[in-house]
């Protein structure tokens, strides 16, 4: 399958080639994200700062929006993690991102979530 990305997303040819299983999958990964939303998430970045914050949406790059989001810097003493920087509404670029967790209270089903970038 050719696969041809212009300025304005993916061509109408290459969607009209996703077979239907994998149309399937990408509704299930929609539906997941979908029940994420909401989440209060954690965000590990590439410079090691944490930024935590409720989960508003993403993008076909990975960028996260974080909403009441708090950010924690890397700290050199294991035991304390400092005051956090409140920054409100966030994005973080998607090659910025380590790593995600989702609290697992806010989860229904009470499972943890880790995805590593």
């Amino acid at each position: 399958m050719a696969t041809m990305i212009e300025e304005n997303g993916p061509s109408t040819r290459e969607q009209s080639e996703v077979s239907s299983s994998s149309s399937s999958s990408s509704s299930q990964a929609r539906q997941k994200l979908e029940g994420l939303l909401n989440k209060n998430m954690r965000i590990r970045m590439t410079d090691g700062r944490t930024l935590v914050g409720l989960f508003l949406c993403t993008d076909r790059d990975c960028n996260v929006i974080l909403g009441s989001a708090q950010e924690f810097l890397k700290s050199t003493d294991t035991f304390s993690q400092g005051e956090p920087r409140v920054l409100g509404l966030a994005m973080i670029p998607g090659h910025h991102v380590v790593s995600i967790e989702v609290e697992v209270d806010t989860l229904e089903d009470t499972q943890g979530f880790g995805a590593t970038h």
